[in-house]
């Protein structure tokens, strides 16, 4: 393929993962943003695999293939419970390869550069595999916390901002001797650079650990899409070390995208980024000014034939899923139930939180796949208003995100949190298993209000069951 062939390939794969961008803007878009970004990164290997230089196909096809049967094989398998995770493990393996490329560049032959263009291929190098270490071991952190390997507390360390001013502060030191070093052979046959680049490395490696476990459960969609940013800064560094514009195309629009959906969401959770990423927060996270007010009251309990009257009285219903309806797999059931409302002239709509579940428009995925309209599917800013004017509100395995400390106690570790007010509907109802508390560890006063109800129990058999008795 010709020099020429080969920019007008990339050209185009590019302008396919801005439309691939701009179609996962909106639910009624995001199919056909899937099938241009398919199609941009098949152009994009197909050329990069023609590059005149490009050899040693047999290789090449063994590392594709495999890969392409194992990551469709996972694909097919996974649940939507677990994209989260599977997210999270991406982003590492990202990390991971630009972290490999790094030191296959340093390590490999080294182009015919002058001396300030040498100087500036090993800042792409060292700014690579500082980002890639970082991004690698921060997304197995998340990967386990999302999985409930690890806790979702935060891990809070004494004087832990030091300690990663400190590391950080090392990691340039050691920058500079890995620059000043540049490709020196030592006495063992090695560039003198490497030994600061390793360390520099297991450094990064720490960074991210430690980054990822101070954060607290609440604030995990946000460090997913952190990490998707810090993946695409990897892609992009790794694009510089090989010379391959669409590389740097795709990593930068990648980690710009990322960085502003995190921008995004700290904003709705009127929380800064930096807060987010140096602290977190969580029943150890947060630094309150005082005790945070205790919750008292009695929860009461309702049941299936209860919170099915309420919605054949009711005419405007707002329904609040959370997790707990992504675990239980309610929202099939739930679909039909809201056909079956509709159909009687009812309001039905959904509030979705811009951290429900455990990854960024987690919620959204999971109603599109069980073909609840698009339409009637909002966001939290555009319902809040609603609440009073509304009869029922159905919580669906949520907590934080329904949480009235957020906005009445100054010292609750989420305090200053935009939450949906279900409370001010004329009836809420909270399906959960039990009275635990959520993700991020704190109690919801919620419960004891005096017009919320608790269904407890798996909350695909009781939408069962309230789907069955609609039915009747």
């Amino acid at each position: 393929m010709t020099a020429s062939l080969i920019t007008v390939s990339y050209i185009a794969a590019a302008i396919l993962f801005i439309l691939s961008l701009g179609g996962l803007s909106s639910q009624e878009t995001a199919r056909r943003g899937n099938f241009y970004g398919i199609l941009g990164m098949a152009i994009a290997l197909i050329a990069t695999a023609a590059t005149p230089g490009v050899e040693g196909y047999a290789m090449l096809a063994g590392a594709i293939i495999p890969g392409v049967l194992i990551g469709g094989f996972l694909a097919q398998r996974v649940a939507m419970t677990s994209m989260p995770e599977l997210v999270a493990i991406l982003h590492s393996f990202v990390g991971l390869a630009a972290v490999l490329v790094g030191f296959a560049s340093y390590l490999g032959p080294q182009p015919q550069l002058t001396a300030v263009e040498m100087t500036i291929h090993e800042v792409e190098i060292f700014v690579g595999i500082f980002v890639g270490a970082i991004t690698f071991t921060g997304s197995i952190i998340a990967f386990a916390k999302l999985r409930g390997s690890l806790s979702g507390k935060p891990l809070m360390l004494p004087a832990r901002h030091m300690l990663n001013l400190g590391m950080v502060v090392g990691s340039l030191v050691l920058g500079y001797m890995f620059i000043d070093a540049g490709h020196t052979v030592t006495d063992g046959g090695n560039p003198a650079g490497l030994m600061p680049l390793l360390i520099m490395t297991g450094i990064a490696c720490v960074i991210g650990v430690h980054m990822v476990m101070a954060i607290g459960g609440a604030d995990m969609p946000v460090v997913v899409s952190m990490l998707n940013s810090y993946s695409g800064w990897a892609a992009a560094a790794a694009g510089f070390m090989l010379s391959n514009d669409l590389l740097i195309i795709t990593g930068a629009l990648v980690g710009s995208s990322g960085a502003i959906l995190s921008y995004i969401m700290c904003a709705a959770m009127n929380r800064s980024f930096i807060s987010v990423i140096l602290g977190g927060f969580g029943s150890d996270g947060g630094a309150p000014k005082g005790p945070a007010q205790v919750v008292e009251g009695e929860a009461v309990p309702t049941d299936v034939e209860a919170v099915v009257g309420y919605l054949k009285e009711a005419n405007s219903i707002i329904i609040i899923p959370g997790y707990g309806m992504a675990v239980a797999q309610a929202q099939h059931s739930l679909s039909e139930i809201v056909k079956i409302l509709r159909k009687e002239k009812k309001k039905v709509r959904f509030g979705i939180h811009p951290v429900a579940g455990r990854l960024p428009g987690h919620m959204n995925v999971l109603l599109a796949e069980a073909n609840v309209p698009y339409d009637i599917v909002l966001e939290m800013d555009e319902l809040n208003d609603d609440f009073p004017r509304t009869d029922i509100a159905l919580v669906i395995g949520a907590n934080d995100i329904v949480n009235p400390s957020a906005l009445d106690d100054p010292n609750s570790p989420i305090a200053g949190m935009p939450v949906l007010e279900c409370w001010k509907s004329g009836k809420t109802v909270v399906m959960k298993r039990s009275m635990g508390t959520g993700y991020a560890g704190v109690q919801n006063p919620l419960f004891f209000k005096d017009n919320t109800e608790m269904l407890f129990g798996d909350a695909k058999k009781n939408v069962d069951a309230m789907l069955a008795e609609l039915r009747k």
